[in-house]
């Protein structure tokens, strides 16, 4: 069975680490390409996230985070970089591992539509618009004053739905998710975000916003984030009960999964890299039937990225 993964953050330790090395197996290490192919990956999207201690207000990490993906991941033979539908369906029919590029906080953007046009030049086409705090866009979702876009952010908006950048709500402030929703032209998504009504963490999904991604025909990756699950011992099986919610929303053909591997230091048994989804596979498979599985793991990513792409990369 294959599968598409919306999140992990391995280039974050790659621009930290000089010595991660993607092509081998390594015990801090969780996502890599021996494993990918263990579990047959289709697509994993890769984040660049620029911590704090290297400055995240800078552009020049993020532009050294792309040429890492670049020299690092995608050179590889068995990796097909995504940038366009034609790529995606190109890679699907070569059955090599797709590689999707995204920016997880527009912070080193610098509010420049340059370098977001540049950014999209070198193939990132997803973005996470905050990481928790705020930035010169919006709020995160740790900012105690809840606030929206600014009136840079919302010419960012704009320039990502005319670029064809897709939008992830994943960390966004509530009020500014809300202001997205009547920003944007083109549906959104949740790359890494669960449900708050069974967890309530702030970075969690309220039931209105889980509804709203679905009435935009968006989609949501529930992530592997241990206290996101359950606030005290989760288990695989508490996993499940976020996908019986959002489905019981009307989400059974928006919801994916995003486990935000490489930006976790705990993790739920049995899902401590990606190697081991084969274990919440057999989970889902127990419970399920064969065709929502399938959607879970693969067709539904698969049919928003179809839907949201542009048919052909501009650049």
């Amino acid at each position: 069975m294959r599968i598409i993964d919306s999140h992990c953050d391995l280039l974050s330790k790659m621009l930290q680490d000089p010595f991660v090395d993607f092509n081998q197996i390594q015990s801090d290490i969780a996502v890599n390409l021996p494993r990918l192919q263990q579990v047959d990956m289709a697509i994993q999207f890769f984040a660049i996230y620029i911590s704090e201690k290297l400055d995240s207000s800078r552009f020049e990490p993020i532009l050294e985070s792309i040429d890492l993906f670049y020299q690092k991941i995608a050179a590889n033979p068995a990796i097909a970089f995504i940038k366009s539908r034609e790529d995606l369906e190109k890679s699907i029919t070569d059955k090599k591992i797709g590689a999707i590029l995204t920016l997880e906080g527009a912070d080193g953007l610098g509010g420049s539509l340059r370098n977001l046009r540049i950014a999209y030049y070198l193939g990132v086409r997803c973005i996470g618009i905050t990481w928790n705090y705020a930035n010169w866009a919006a709020d995160g979702v740790m900012e105690t004053r809840n606030g929206g876009f600014s009136i840079k952010g919302q010419r960012f908006v704009k320039e990502c739905n005319k670029l064809g950048i897709l939008l992830d709500v994943s960390h966004l402030a509530e009020a500014g998710f809300w202001q997205l929703m009547e920003l944007s032209q083109a549906p959104v998504l949740a790359s890494h975000s669960n449900t708050f009504e069974l967890c309530p963490h702030p970075r969690n999904l309220s039931n209105e916003q889980i509804k709203a991604i679905i009435t935009k025909q968006g989609a949501i990756g529930l992530t592997f984030v241990p206290y996101f699950v359950k606030s005290n011992d989760p288990q695989i099986s508490d996993l499940l009960r976020h996908i019986d919610h959002v489905c019981s929303l009307g989400g059974e053909d928006h919801l994916g999964f995003g486990s935000d591997f490489d930006g976790i230091e705990t993790f739920i048994p049995h899902l401590e890299h990606v190697g081991q989804y084969d274990q919440l596979i057999n989970e889902l498979c127990k419970k399920y039937p064969a065709d929502l599985v399938d959607k879970l793991v693969y067709r539904n990513w698969l049919n928003f990225l179809k839907n949201s792409l542009h048919p052909k990369s501009r650049c």
